[in-house]
């Protein structure tokens, strides 16, 4: 069998909700709320990307990530790249990317250390369907009312520069280091390339599709995403809020009607199939 399913992680986080999304359970009133569901890889493999659902209810730290050079030079086998698949959002939600104007680094770390970078961050709103990718060096945070898909290189590695008073380490050193304190350009990348097939975003470390016509597809190696629906992986029922690894092409995967799901894999081009 060429599809394996990955085990679940819940991740409880201040910033979390006791509401989530259809296909997982929503935690007790007397549990902690849950920001993060992490799907992991079996032991043995070194997975190039990590696929998470959030669920805000606050903003997340602004934070960044390093590229796989400054990664590297640390020990870690890559960088972090990241990209959102917006699945809800609440209304006036926002997502910080990079910064209103260039500032210099040390201008960067004052308004961390004194709170003004709140204001320094470009806040844009964003709203269902949206998808952005954020390489790494680019400064962001999560705002409160969303539920999205992250797509991100595997690399458990966040340099948190402000957390809103909130009793979490900051890592200003290093995270100022790798930051690229300028305004983020977002172009919309998506486009049809059959029917119910688009690539959503391309160029970057990975390619992320998206799925909804009802038939069958025949998959590369990478991560399959079933959001919505129901269908089969090399004849093996899936359903939503699974997340599946292709280790190598060919597997086989049908959508059924009113179905939709992820795509995605390594590399800046697109490889159809």
């Amino acid at each position: 069998m060429t599809a394996i399913r990955l085990s679940t992680i819940r991740v409880e986080k201040p910033w979390g909700r006791h509401n989530l999304w259809p296909g997982f359970a929503n935690p007790g009133p007397d549990q902690k709320p849950v920001g993060e569901i992490w799907y992991d890889a079996p032991a043995g493999y070194d997975a190039e990307l990590m696929v998470k659902y959030l669920f805000t209810s606050e903003r997340l730290s602004i934070q960044v990530h390093p590229d796989d050079a400054s990664a590297q030079a640390s020990g870690n086998a890559r960088g972090k790249d990241e990209a959102w698949v917006i699945l809800a959002a609440e209304p006036d939600a926002t997502i910080a990317l990079g910064t209103t104007r260039p500032v210099s680094r040390d201008e960067l770390r004052a308004a961390a250390e004194d709170g003004s970078i709140e204001t320094l961050m470009h806040w844009q709103n964003v709203k269902a369907g949206d998808v952005i990718y954020s390489p790494a060096g680019v400064v962001h945070a999560i705002g409160p009312g969303l539920t999205l898909i992250e797509v991100q290189q595997n690399l458990d590695l966040t340099y948190r520069l402000y957390d809103y008073g909130r009793p979490r380490e900051l890592h200003l050193d290093d995270g100022i280091a790798v930051s690229n304190p300028v305004p983020f350009i977002w172009h919309d990348q998506t486009r049809t390339i059959s029917t119910g097939r688009k690539i959503l975003t391309e160029g970057g470390k990975f390619v992320i599709e998206g799925w909804s016509e009802a038939r069958d597809y025949s998959a590369v190696a990478g991560w399959f995403i079933p959001v919505a629906g129901a269908g089969t992986i090399d004849g093996v029922p899936w359903r939503a809020g699974e997340c599946w690894m292709v280790d190598e092409a060919g597997a086989s995967i049908s959508l059924d009607v009113d179905a939709n799901a992820l795509f995605t894999y390594t590399g800046a081009e697109p490889r159809v199939e």
